[in-house]
């Protein structure tokens, strides 16, 4: 990450760097960037000082693994819930443990956006569509499978550490909704 004029620049090598053009979209960490430049098999993207102060893009450093979707095109298939790249917020790692074969992970759970999140609710952690095992009043707990483990940014994550959150888009238009009633 390196400061430019309006805040920051992100360089990543992406696999599929080639097939993508400049402004295209892709999601980082759960957190929709556009591309601003394509290179040799690296991709850069501006980040506003807004979008480091609000998600964990701030907190990259040079080697660092980060979690990457493409955008969904109008003939794919949908898999998992609706997620825009819209992060809502990011939150600290409390606990990621194995436990047996599996992963439990808990994070803390920001308190203006508990009511987003039930039990077998989806929650984006960032940029995975996961579900909700365990809700709390401060915390919620996701149960990881072993591939999810050694394909995302996990495998390098701790206790401590903050993560991208996106809340389900459909409750929050409910909520709306219901509210104008």
């Amino acid at each position: 990450m390196e400061p430019v004029e309006a805040g920051f620049r992100l360089c990543l090598g992406i696999p599929f760097a080639r097939e993508l053009s400049e402004g295209e979209s892709v999601a980082v960490n759960g957190c929709c960037l556009t591309v601003t430049k394509v290179e040799d098999g690296s991709v850069g993207f501006d980040l506003l000082a807004e979008t480091c102060r609000v998600t964990n893009l701030g907190d990259l450093k040079a080697g660092g693994v980060v979690n990457l979707e493409r955008a969904l095109r109008a003939t794919d298939r949908m898999s998992g819930h609706f997620v825009q790249g819209h992060v809502d917020g990011t939150s600290e790692i409390l606990e990621l443990e194995a436990v047996g074969q599996d992963y439990r992970l808990r994070v803390a759970l920001p308190d203006q956006f508990s009511r987003y999140l039930i039990n077998k609710g989806s929650i984006c952690v960032d940029g995975m569509s996961l579900t909700a095992a365990e809700v709390g009043e401060d915390s919620f707990t996701i149960w990881l499978i072993p591939h999810t483990m050694e394909i995302t940014n996990l495998k390098n994550r701790q206790a401590g550490q903050r993560v991208n959150l996106e809340f389900d888009m459909l409750a929050k238009y409910v909520e709306k909704l219901v509210a104008v009633r």
